[in-house]
């Protein structure tokens, strides 16, 4: 099993402060130093939630410059917001930057806010998600798209600078769809997908899915969130208070989606609920024992990468003091 980090954050980024990259920066150098697979920065729009992250590329380009040898990803490219052109363009330079250390996973996207940047492309997204992922790949290994000029005339366009390698590695993000399984199958994708909304032995069947679509190859990368340290009464006690603070950010994002006012009793049941949940059987919680005993149960079912989201809300010394308590679950799981 390897582990990575990823990052999503419970700030609100409402507010510009000195460290508030100290966390992202600092966990990649450790993760960098300690035997990590990877580091995973999102793409976000428009909310509190996730705020300080509307570009992988720019975040992916500050840790290529402070490390070496770390997987630098995406986590994930909302497809249909970008021309493939750019996303060629942005990612080429970060490949640039870290000598060849860049994955990408895409997704379609799910929130309607965030197709203020590219209104017309939310009804049909999921139906021309696979031909813009087709150009990024042709951009990427040095092949040429059409597109029409300020003058009205047709053009085929390269993207520039090239990258390091001729063929990064591509996950398809899924938030469940045994369907977003198959195609990444049949397109010779990896898989990146979360329990926010499944279980794990619902995960195992999806995994068995992937892996008969797909034959030979393919990763699958499981988003947890995730907080080691020596037991877990002391871990529960730290992270009580700020993850029930995350999750009610994430549910006020949920709510905005559907367009419902919840009321304060529900949101405290639903948000208790989840707390216990995440604890207990979808996130990586606890001291070591605990936490391999997960990672043996996700191994067994087909899953080769568990990415830590660690930016829940506990504050960044608290974080990055206990970083070292999941490294040496890395380290004997890897054992």
């Amino acid at each position: 099993m390897d582990l990575s980090l990823f990052y999503f954050t419970a700030d609100a980024g409402e507010q510009s402060t000195p460290d508030a990259y100290r966390l992202l920066l600092e966990g990649a150098k450790f993760a960098d130093d300690n035997g990590f697979d990877a580091v995973w920065t999102p793409e976000r729009h428009f909310h509190p939630f996730g705020g300080p992250y509307p570009n992988p590329s720019v975040t992916s380009a500050a840790i290529a410059a402070v490390t070496t040898r770390i997987g630098i990803r995406a986590g994930s490219v909302v497809l249909p917001l970008h021309d493939p052109l750019r996303v060629a363009e942005e990612w080429a330079v970060v490949d640039q930057l870290s000598r060849g250390r860049v994955g990408l996973a895409f997704a379609s996207g799910w929130h309607a806010v965030d197709f203020a940047l590219a209104p017309q492309a939310f009804d049909n997204r999921r139906r021309d998600f696979v031909r813009l992922l087709d150009e990024v790949r042709t951009l990427w290994r040095g092949g040429t798209v059409r597109r029409v000029d300020g003058r009205g005339a047709e053009v085929d366009l390269a993207a520039y600078p090239r990258p390091v390698r001729p063929d990064p590695p591509v996950w398809i993000t899924s938030a469940g769809d045994p369907a977003t399984f198959e195609l990444a199958g049949r397109l010779g994708a990896n898989v990146l997908t979360h329990l926010l909304n499944q279980e794990v032995d619902d995960l195992a069947a999806k995994i068995q899915r992937y892996r008969t679509t797909r034959g030979a190859g393919g990763r699958v990368t499981l988003m947890l969130h995730a907080f080691a340290g020596p037991d877990d009464a002391s871990v529960r006690d730290v992270v009580r208070d700020p993850m029930r603070r995350y999750l009610r950010r994430s549910l006020d994002l949920s709510a905005r989606l559907v367009g419902r006012d919840l009321d304060e009793d529900d949101v405290d049941f639903l948000v208790d609920r989840a707390f216990e949940r995440y604890l207990t059987r979808a996130g990586l919680f606890g001291g070591p024992e605990t936490c391999l005993a997960f990672l043996d149960r996700l191994t067994g079912i087909g899953v080769d990468e568990v990415a830590c989201l660690i930016d829940f809300g506990v504050d960044t010394a608290t974080t990055l003091h206990a970083l070292p308590h999941l490294a040496a679950v890395r380290e004997r799981s890897s054992r």
